[in-house]
């Protein structure tokens, strides 16, 4: 997997790189400091991932993300950003970025949302996918059976499927049922992500509606 850090700050770029090069299967590809150096080193590179900051001085890197959609670059892009403002996360959301992960992020949060997004998977930061519920006026959850809400807050408490087949009477066959259900309604990936989301919303038993 090739990556393209693009950032202003010199020690940034530098950090970013240091943490992609934990992954064995990850290439640093290029850097860049404004959108044009960025679309020059994404076209001579072809990325197949570019962490882009969102603010680059005078720039915005949603205008970077589009020059290079209007360019037919195939690659994938994360954004950067230390605000986790709606109006950001709508701008980000409109020109289709893959992921959206927030600067506070420990690194591997980081490396777990470029692996997801390199599977043709998107990643919001946790902490943003409550927000996005409250903008769309529903929640992927409302989908869920009670017993796969019972299910998905097992996971959220980190439980592996022989704990939750013995906290919830079932068993663990019908355990690895209800989680394969639970990623499709959910459209997450992994039981990891699907416990990030369930951790995020703040899914409790006591929230559970079994109407």
């Amino acid at each position: 997997m090739k990556i393209v850090i693009v950032d202003d700050h010199p020690l940034v770029r530098r950090g970013l790189a240091a943490v992609i090069s934990m992954q064995p299967n990850v290439q640093f590809a290029g850097e860049a400091t404004n959108g044009q150096e960025a679309l020059l080193v994404i076209e001579e590179t072809q990325p197949d991932l570019v962490l882009i900051d969102l603010k680059l001085a005078d720039e915005s890197g949603l205008d970077v993300i589009k020059a290079a959609r209007t360019r037919g670059i195939s690659s994938k892009f994360i954004l950067l950003t230390s605000s986790a403002s709606r109006e950001d996360f709508l701008k980000a959301e409109e020109v289709l970025v893959d992921g959206y992960v927030l600067k506070e992020a420990l690194p591997e949060e980081l490396l777990f949302a470029i692996q997801l997004v390199h599977k043709g998977r998107k990643y919001y930061d946790p902490g943003l996918m409550e927000d996005k519920m409250r903008m769309t006026g529903s929640s992927p959850t409302d989908e869920l059976t009670p017993k796969e809400k019972e299910v998905l807050i097992e996971l959220g408490q980190g439980a592996c499927n022989r704990e939750i087949a013995s906290r919830l009477f079932i068993s663990e066959f019908t355990v690895k049922k209800h989680v394969s259900q639970i990623l499709a309604k959910l459209q997450v990936a992994d039981r990891t992500q699907a416990a990030l989301y369930a951790n995020a919303v703040g899914l409790t038993k006591f929230e559970m509606s079994y109407d």
